[in-house]
């Protein structure tokens, strides 16, 4: 199925919330234990805080038929915050058609250095699209520790 890429607007908050919530607590069940998903993600999809979190973050949504199935966003200092796509569609070059249009975006912003603190499964993502490791380092989320990993990518 074909996957569109498009500006993420106002209006996508809550597919936003949805794609974070089953990509925390489906995609990243193998690195991390229940309490630590459930620190992270929360219990429940709240779209008044995903219309407050994406405010003044810029960003593409892909959309397969119509559908929403992942979502990438930058800063303008070139700080990737959030990279999500769907368990079901992951594995597709989803996260990879995104990428390239966050990567440009940061290019047209004059970003020279890229930089995220990706989750373990995002790890090796980031990995093998240029980035490196700059350091392990342990989150703390509503009292509960999480391993991730602060990243670059010179450009």
């Amino acid at each position: 199925m074909p996957t569109t890429i498009r500006a993420l607007g106002p209006g996508d908050a809550p597919h936003v919330g949805r794609i974070y919530f089953c990509a925390v607590y489906e995609g990243a069940r193998e690195h991390y234990s229940f309490e630590q998903r459930r620190a992270w993600a929360g219990d429940t999809v709240d779209p008044d805080y995903w219309s407050q979190r994406l405010a003044g973050q810029l960003g593409f949504i892909a959309e397969q038929g119509g559908e929403p199935v992942g979502f990438m966003t930058i800063n303008p200092a070139g700080y990737i915050d959030l990279a999500f796509v769907l368990p079901s569609a992951a594995g597709a070059g989803i996260g990879k058609q995104l990428y390239a249009a966050i990567e440009q975006k940061g290019r047209d912003l004059g970003a020279s250095v890229l930089t995220t603190e990706a989750s373990k499964p995002a790890k090796p993502f980031f990995e093998s699209q240029g980035w490196t490791v700059e350091a392990a380092q342990s989150i703390e989320r509503r009292g509960v520790s999480l391993t991730n990993y602060r990243m670059q990518k010179r450009l």
